[in-house]
């Protein structure tokens, strides 16, 4: 046994998300190690073990993965990018197929409108294919509209795309052709296992990633409450450049990119105004490849296992639960609130939610299961 294939068996067991894969990982400093101590953990949670994941059908994913031609990229491999790295629910790992070295480029997402006018999609083609000119890599969804003009715009030279469901799996059906050109040609990325259908739960997961990987997110056509708004607002919350084209108030599809523009964000009419919005991140950011380390940005793993095999008392615990409610609420407001250390907290929010009793959001915030 690997340590590639104990990772994934620690990804696809029951209640292991990306913030406590990483967490297990920086505790323990192994896959291996996690997954034996994953019943403990969720003892002193209150509940039972989760199930882990059957190491036959790992085997199975593993083989049907490198059956399609693709292969894993996980959190911590050389080649992962730094940027979705930094996020704070990075996809503990990504299915690959294609030209991974892409993802050594500065990135930019266009996204927009399924529905997008025929100005929209000429206008997101001639943008990707100016950025790629520049060594820019073009990441989107591969959904209809915007996203496909700006692969289409991309693929003679760098783009990227990023898929809700399994890397086998072709969404829309439509683009079946365009997909397979990009896993030869540019690069084909998916979290979800292979065979996975792509469902409505999937697309914000995918989304996260396209706004991850790039230095900013350029909207082009986009409804209010639409999947490219999220993908924004994920850009925002990650600290990278919001920017959008402006539409005619009179066209439902501008709303959103007007709202955007006028909440703050940059309003772009050209490739020239996206790159100098972006030539300002540090090298560390555009693109360099900087292997990113578990460990650099939390104590040395003795001392997390330390805290591990410390004893918290039981009413220590009650009392962080009893703050606890199926409103979330972030785990800075949880330090401030109950006098425990940092440390702790995150020892028995892991205890918890490897016990099914937790639930985590967007933006370090935990709730009770509703």
């Amino acid at each position: 046994m690997n340590e590639d294939f104990d990772r994934l068996r620690l990804i696809r067991s029951a209640n292991i998300g990306p913030v406590s894969y990483v967490q297990l990982i920086r505790r323990y400093g192994s896959a291996a190690k996690a997954l034996e101590m994953i019943p403990q953990l969720a003892a002193r949670g209150g509940g039972r073990a989760p199930r882990l994941s059957d190491p036959a059908a790992v085997e199975r994913e593993m083989n049907e993965t490198r059956k399609l031609g693709a292969d894993y990229l996980f959190l911590g491999d050389p080649n992962y990018p730094y940027l979705l790295a930094e996020l704070g629910n990075p996809p503990p790992a990504l299915i690959w197929r294609g030209n991974l070295s892409l993802l050594n480029h500065s990135t930019v997402a266009i996204v927009g409108a399924r529905n997008a006018s025929a100005a929209a999609c000429r206008f997101a083609r001639d943008l990707a294919n100016s950025l790629t000119t520049e060594d820019i890599s073009v990441v989107s969804g591969l959904a209809r509209g915007i996203d496909t003009a700006a692969h289409q715009g991309s693929i003679n030279r760098s783009t990227i795309a990023v898929i809700a469901g399994g890397i086998d799996i072709h969404y829309p059906p439509e683009n079946e052709a365009l997909q397979g050109q990009i896993a030869r040609d540019g690069l084909l990325l998916a979290e979800q296992p292979p065979g996975t259908e792509p469902k409505a739960r999937h697309f914000p997961y995918r989304n996260r990633i396209i706004a991850g990987i790039a230095l900013g997110t350029v909207v082009i056509e986009a409804a209010p409450k639409s999947g490219s708004l999220i993908t924004a607002r994920l850009a925002a919350e990650a600290g990278r450049h919001v920017m959008a084209v402006p539409g005619s108030p009179l066209d439902p599809r501008s709303r959103g990119c007007n709202g955007l523009i006028r909440d703050g964000a940059t309003l772009i009419q050209s490739a020239d105004d996206v790159l100098e919005l972006i030539q300002h991140f540090d090298e560390r950011a555009a693109g360099a490849n900087i292997p990113y380390d578990l460990f650099e940005t939390q104590e040395h793993p003795s001392k997390l296992q330390e805290t591990a095999n410390e004893e918290i008392e039981d009413a220590a615990r009650h009392s962080l639960i009893n703050l606890l409610s199926m409103t979330p609420v972030s785990v800075d407001e949880l330090v401030r609130q109950s006098g425990l250390s940092a440390a702790s907290i995150q020892l028995i929010l892991l205890e918890l939610e490897l016990a099914g009793r937790l639930t985590r959001h967007a933006g370090a915030r935990v709730s009770l299961p509703s």
